[in-house]
């Protein structure tokens, strides 16, 4: 059985993320793999690569022949480079970290004069009346 590490796709039309898997050769693009050992996804900025060293190594060394686009995966994420020896650079950029949306409301907020022109987060109709019926068994 000739075995292959390659890309299955996943994803709406014109936002693909891809798992990094092993299957067999003569099974679908999308069929069903062997093992899926890693990530891509390239429209995010950096594109983020997440690569299961330990089982990438394990497969190359029982002889899984990787794709071209597999390769240059690889590559960028070191895997290549400790398979075959090869010196040349690796390296995948970080993801950046997201906001925390919460302190930037309050740094908003605080910039406002804490006097906010309508209610930042809105309940719903049974909640406020909750807060009410408890507001007022509290002044009670």
């Amino acid at each position: 059985m000739a075995v292959k590490i390659r890309l299955k796709r996943l994803g709406k039309i014109r936002s693909p993320h891809y798992r990094i898997v092993v299957m067999d050769s003569r099974t679908k693009r999308d069929g069903r793999a062997i093992e899926e050992i890693g990530l891509y996804q390239p429209k995010n900025d950096p594109s983020v690569i997440k690569i299961d060293s330990e089982r990438a190594q394990y497969w190359l060394g029982v002889g899984a022949q990787p794709t071209e686009a597999v390769v240059t995966i690889l590559k960028r994420s070191g895997d290549w480079q400790k398979f075959t020896g090869e010196t040349s650079e690796s390296g995948i950029a970080p993801q950046p970290e997201k906001a925390d949306k919460v302190a930037r409301f309050n740094a908003a907020l605080a910039e406002a004069d804490d006097a906010p022109a309508s209610g930042a987060i809105s309940t719903g109709k049974k909640k406020a009346a909750e807060s009410d019926a408890a507001a007022a068994a509290d002044e009670a």
